[in-house]
């Protein structure tokens, strides 16, 4: 009998894909366990439509992306956060991905989660730094933070 499976299976399929499994088992478990559903011709066509959908959403997902990136890595975008400093140029304490993502909704009205900006380890001393940011699984965008004291 032939499925389409409606969430991955180890070992016999993954979600959306469609395959010949023995009849008993698809029907008294993957069906019966909303695991699969019988493929007719119209739940094919629906699965295709559905595929169109997510792909288009995908694509224009990364065209989003591909647009946020050369706005973050165009020369006059700079984010500037001030903090405490001392006199040596090093800061009391450290700027977080937080504070940077704070700054760039307020300089630009970007929204950015924390998570996206890649900070491997603090950033304790003025000046600029360049963090890279992924927008994306296939996107990743460089962006220029200067720090300036208060």
């Amino acid at each position: 009998m032939k499925v389409i499976f409606l969430e991955d299976i180890k070992g016999k399929g993954k979600k959306g894909e469609v395959k010949n499994v023995a009849d008993g088992y698809a029907q008294n478990y993957l069906i019966k366990n909303g695991l699969a559903k019988e493929a007719t011709n119209s739940s094919v066509s629906a699965l295709q439509g559905q595929k169109k959908a997510e792909d288009k959403k995908a694509q224009e997902q990364l065209d989003e992306a591909n647009k946020l990136k050369a706005f973050l890595e165009a020369e006059e975008t700079v984010i500037i956060v001030k903090a405490k400093s001392g006199e040596d140029g090093r800061l009391f304490g450290s700027v977080t991905s937080k504070q940077v993502a704070d700054q760039l909704n307020k300089q630009y009205k970007v929204k950015l989660d924390k998570r996206k900006i890649d900070l491997k380890e603090p950033i304790r001393a003025l000046g600029f730094v360049k963090l890279e940011v992924r927008l994306h699984l296939e996107v990743t965008a460089t962006l220029t933070v200067h720090i300036v004291g208060e």
